[in-house]
Formats: C-alpha cells, sequence, structure tokens
C-alpha cells in the first residue's frame, strides 16, 4: 500500500512539474501558468487516485463486514486477498481468524451434542429451572418421570409436581439430599432426590437429580443378607460345636466314678459358651428392634455421671450450660459403646477422653482414645453392618451407633488422631 501512494504522489508532482513549465512557455504570467497547471491536474490526480484506492476500499468494506458478521457469531464470512502488501496482510489474518473460530465451534458443537447423547441416555432424571421456576432443560427419563414422555421446557415445574406422586412431590418441596419410595406398576421402587442451587450467568438456577435405586439397594439386601447367614452361622457353630462336645464328654464323665470338679468345669464352660450365644443373639436383636427416640431435655453433668459409673474415661473441656433434647437412653447406650470400644483397643483408661462441644445448629460429643487407631480397612469398612476386628465382635456395634444418632438426625464419623490414636465423633442438631 505504501509504495502505491508513493508512486500516487510522485506522478502527480511530476505531472504537475511539466504542466507548469509547459504552460510558462506558453503564458507570460507565471501566476497563470500556476492556475493553469492546477486546473489541468486536479481531475488528473483525483481520477488516479481513486483508481488507485479503489481495491483498498472495496476491500476495506469487506473487511468491516467480515468484523460485523464475527460479532454476530457468523463465521462463515471471508474476504478475498487483491493486494499483498500490510492491508493483505490484515485480510489474511482475518480470514485465519474465521477458520479458527468456525473450527472451535464446529468442536464445541460436537461436544456439546455428546454431552447432550450422554444425559438424553442416562437413566438419571435431571431437571434444570431458573429462579421463576421455569423449567430450562429436561432429559428423557425426567420427561417419562413426569409427563408421560412431553416436553417440559418453557412450563413452570410447579405445575408438574401437582400432578406428581405425593412422595415425589414431598422429598422434591423438602429441598437436599433424601431418599423415598414410589409404588410404580404395584412394585416399590425407591428413588434418591438431589438439589443442587447455582449460579449462571450471575443468575440463580436450580438443578434437579433423580436416580432409581431399586437395583441397587436389592443388590445390597442380598449380600448383606449372605452375610448376615454367614455371620449367624459362623457364631452357632463356634457355640454349639463346644457344647455338643461338652455335654458327650459330661455323658461319659456321669457314667464314671464320679468326678466333682471335671463336671463344674463341663458344666461352666457349656455356661460360658451359652451366655455368648444369648449375648449374640441379643446384639442382633436389639439392632433389629430400635426403637424411634423419645426426645426430651437432658442435663449434662447427669449423663456424664451416669457415663462414669458404666466405664471409666475424661472430661475434656467443660460441658455446655444449655440443656440437650435427645433420646437419654438411646444416646447414652451409643457413648458406653464407643467409651468400652476405646476401652479395649489398649488405651490407657487417663487416655480415654469424652469432649462436649457446641457445634453450628447442634452439639458435637467427641469420644478420643490413644490405641492403634484404625487401619485403612477398617477406616472404610467400620461402619458397615457385621463388619468388626475384633475375634469376639459381632459387627454390630459402630452400626447400631450410627443407627442411633441418624434417628435423631444426626451424623457419626470416624477418624484417627494425631499422634496416635481413634476418634470418633458423633453431630446431633438442636432439638434432637
Amino acid at each position: 500500500m505504501a509504495g502505491w501512494v508513493t508512486l500516487w504522489l510522485g506522478g502527480s508532482a511530476l505531472a504537475g512539474v511539466g504542466v507548469a513549465l509547459a504552460a510558462h512557455s506558453l503564458i507570460d504570467a507565471p501566476w497563470m501558468a500556476a492556475v493553469v497547471a492546477v486546473l489541468v491536474l486536479t481531475p488528473l490526480v483525483a481520477l488516479c487516485g481513486a483508481f488507485i484506492t479503489s481495491r483498498w476500499s472495496r476491500s476495506a468494506r469487506a473487511l468491516a463486514d467480515g468484523i460485523s458478521s464475527l460479532r454476530d457469531n457468523d463465521f462463515s464470512v471471508s474476504v478475498t486477498q487483491t493486494t499483498q502488501d500490510e492491508f493483505g496482510d490484515l485480510v489474511a489474518t482475518y480470514n485465519t481468524l474465521g477458520d479458527r473460530l468456525r473450527v472451535e465451534r464446529q468442536s464445541l458443537y460436537q461436544r456439546e451434542l455428546m454431552l447432550d447423547t450422554v444425559i438424553q441416555s442416562t437413566p438419571l432424571a435431571l431437571v434444570l429451572t431458573n429462579d421463576s421456576d421455569t423449567v430450562l432443560y429436561t432429559n428423557t427419563t425426567a420427561r417419562q418421570l413426569f409427563a408421560d414422555g412431553r416436553k417440559l421446557e418453557g412450563e413452570r415445574f410447579a405445575r408438574y409436581l401437582e400432578s406428581a406422586p405425593a412422595p415425589l412431590r414431598e422429598a422434591v418441596e423438602r429441598g437436599g439430599d433424601t431418599l423415598f419410595t414410589l409404588e410404580l406398576g404395584g412394585e416399590p421402587q425407591v428413588y434418591h432426590v438431589s438439589q443442587r442451587r447455582f449460579l449462571l450467568n450471575a443468575l440463580p438456577h436450580r438443578l434437579l437429580l433423580l436416580k432409581q435405586l431399586t437395583r441397587e439397594i436389592n443388590s445390597q439386601e442380598v449380600a448383606t443378607w449372605k452375610k448376615v447367614i454367614r455371620v449367624i452361622a459362623h457364631e452357632l457353630n463356634n457355640s454349639l460345636a463346644p457344647i455338643s462336645s461338652l455335654a458327650h464328654s459330661g455323658q461319659i464323665l456321669a457314667q464314671s466314678p464320679p468326678d466333682p470338679a471335671q463336671l463344674s468345669r463341663v458344666f461352666a464352660t457349656i455356661e460360658e459358651r451359652a451366655r455368648h450365644l444369648a449375648g449374640f443373639i441379643d446384639g442382633y436383636a436389639q439392632f433389629a428392634k430400635l426403637p424411634h427416640p423419645r426426645l426430651a431435655p437432658v442435663s449434662w453433668a447427669v449423663l456424664i455421671e451416669r457415663l462414669r459409673v458404666v466405664v471409666a474415661f475424661e472430661l475434656a473441656g467443660e460441658l455446655p450450660r444449655r440443656a440437650a433434647t435427645f433420646d437419654t437412653a438411646q444416646i447414652e447406650q451409643a457413648l458406653i459403646n464407643l467409651l468400652k470400644n476405646a476401652r479395649e483397643s489398649g488405651s490407657d483408661s487417663s487416655a480415654i477422653e469424652l469432649a462436649v462441644l457446641t457445634a453450628p445448629q447442634g452439639v458435637a460429643i467427641e469420644v478420643r482414645d490413644r490405641g492403634p487407631g484404625f487401619s485403612s480397612a477398617a477406616l472404610e469398612n467400620a461402619l458397615v453392618p457385621f463388619y468388626s476386628t475384633k475375634e469376639t465382635g459381632t459387627g454390630l456395634g459402630l452400626t447400631l451407633c450410627r443407627e442411633i444418632v441418624e434417628a435423631h438426625g444426626g451424623r457419626l464419623r470416624i477418624a484417627n488422631r494425631d499422634g496416635g490414636g481413634a476418634i470418633v465423633a458423633l453431630w446431633l442438631p438442636d432439638g434432637g
């Protein structure tokens, strides 16, 4: 471009000088010769300038139109490169940018298509709504669940909730994560509902996810029952086999000259095994028949004194001044189990601590020891029913504690302590 401008200016100057000299040879007055030269050269220079800049003007207009197209997300416009100068380099750069944006948009479209295909084919029901409860997006499973396959987009979600089964409607209206059961086709189906709120383009949205868990729960129930049968069979065999053998030995001793000491040992062993078997069965019965908590105000000082009668421990910190509200018998039983576990871990009695801490919207109770702590396998399975690291354990202690705490609407957490030992923390909400 600079070369063409230089050529045009240089040519105009030379032509001006030539015309001025010719006019001066014909006209004696110098000023008159200059006027004639200007009048002759002006149209000529303008014509040459228009000719030279016409290509630049066309390319500039095309480039401006292309940039407007980019602003409108239209990346299909390209500009023909007519020169090999700086302006031509600018046109080439624009074309390269347009090609790159076209490729990126096509790649993005393919990824969105793949994601939509995955979401539409998943058995998880998905509903996205905005702050005014208008449905923005659903997948096939959600449309089948809420509208018999019809589209929900653009409608208010509350309209479909009103006609939904009561358990589903109540679970969604409660918010958060929860399980509920629906009767579908005469069969109970278990669902898990999860709700999350987030900002999208600075506007609040809600994402609702529903997953059918019937198959997983049924499989887990079968696996649990198999484990229960194995554990019960093992415990029964461990107790009944010695009883049977000792009964046979007692029968032989009864036919021989009496030996009171030996008979006493036989009957004591039979009694001990029978007591162990009765305790084992009682533990299962207690786990299976856990009643609903009876909430009542509880004095922390009274509860601590009742626990100290059963097992020794140190109280860490001060007790909260305000009373708590929970089922005293159940929470006391859970804490006794945890304190006994701490003692059986090998921890010194003076290192077994119980702390009652004020927590957000509730209270936290921690049982701490300085035993060996939990192994990685124990941390993963300690709250699974029938899992035990003790030779004579039933695997129901921590599970029963968790059932009691969760029946109160709380949570139970286990962890290893810094410096060795274990900690079991219970969180109970205000008012139980």
